[in-house]
């Protein structure tokens, strides 16, 4: 059973998507930067070789909301070119796409995340 929260959740992150591309269009982030920077985030997957706890260690690092808002933080205070804060508005636009298609910051098993678990549920 899915948290009742869940909906509003996704629902945010559709909102993140969305946001996150106009920001970077407006922004000029070249297309084909940004699909690759827009990509980017699933190597954190690469940290499952190592095992389950590196594996949401790594993959929870590369889909949290804190590291765009650092890279735009640091960009912003350093006065640097706005197609970084583009690229950051790319990497929230992805974790924005992975919230509203459910898979949220990885627990125990890749399975278990804080939106729910993934996949069908077997019953008895």
């Amino acid at each position: 059973m899915s948290h009742p929260a869940t909906p509003w959740l996704r629902l945010e992150g559709a909102a993140v998507l969305a946001a996150g591309l106009v920001a970077a269009w407006a922004l000029g982030v070249p297309f084909w930067i940004g699909l690759a920077v827009f990509i980017l985030p699933d190597a954190g997957f690469a940290a499952y070789l190592a095992g389950p706890r590196f594996g949401a260690v790594g993959y929870n690092l590369a889909h949290s909301h804190l590291g765009p808002l650092v890279l735009a933080g640091a960009v912003w205070l350093a006065g640097g070119a706005s197609v970084w804060l583009g690229l950051a508005a790319v990497w929230a636009a992805h974790i924005g796409m992975d919230r509203m298609l459910g898979y949220g910051l990885k627990g125990a098993t890749f399975q278990d995340t804080h939106l729910g678990r993934i996949g069908r549920r077997r019953d008895g």
